[in-house]
């Protein structure tokens, strides 16, 4: 697995739980280091391993810590390249929903050997849509709901999603949107102010 997905993780229990929290996954995951390199590759076995453990030390269920997990990588200071990624996704949450398909391709624009799960948004019915994660990694449907819930934030749209269960490497996510224009969304500008 990509050492930024790791190393995404480890930020999250960093600046969410603190520190010493880290530490005690590092230990219940009987790591040989204690920090991710974002550019290296690791072995496939340590990002389930060290999920894992962060499950156990914050005794947290694993859905809902993948579901955690996404929100922070799209909603926090620390890593604003990837909220800013998505949004060059549309100017719209639905233009954003459409743009899921290409995400893959475009990620690997930024980092070439990042692999992320082929997307596939249906349109189901007015305003509603299914989402489908291919992956072998069990768990990025629910790191996506996450993720989905933070962008429609940032956009200003109320939406329901659900987590529709996995079969054959599939997950799916249903999402609603119950209204478009619920709240004013987050300002985005193309490009990044200097100080």
């Amino acid at each position: 697995m990509h050492g930024l997905i790791n190393r995404g993780i480890q930020r999250f229990v960093t600046d969410t739980y603190g520190a010493a929290k880290w530490r005690a996954v590092v230990r219940q995951g009987g790591l040989d280091f204690t920090d991710f390199e974002a550019m290296l590759t690791y072995d496939d076995a340590v990002t389930p391993l060290v999920l894992a453990a962060v499950c156990d030390v914050l005794e947290r269920p694993y859905d809902e810590l993948l579901e955690d997990i996404g929100t922070y990588l799209v909603s926090h200071a620390n890593v604003e390249a990837l909220r800013r990624l998505l949004r060059f996704g549309g100017v719209t949450f639905i233009d954003f929903l459409h743009s899921l398909d290409d995400l893959p391709d475009r990620a690997r624009l930024a980092v070439s050997d990042l692999d992320l799960p082929r997307l596939e948004l249906i349109e189901t019915a007015a305003e509603q849509y299914s989402l489908r994660c291919h992956s072998q990694n069990a768990g990025w449907g629910y790191l996506f709901i996450g993720v989905l819930r933070a962008m429609a934030d940032d956009y200003g749209v109320l939406a329901y999603l659900e987590h529709k269960g996995s079969l054959d490497g599939c997950e799916t996510i249903e999402i609603t949107l119950l209204e478009t224009e619920f709240a004013s969304g987050r300002g985005f500008e193309l490009t990044v102010r200097s100080a």
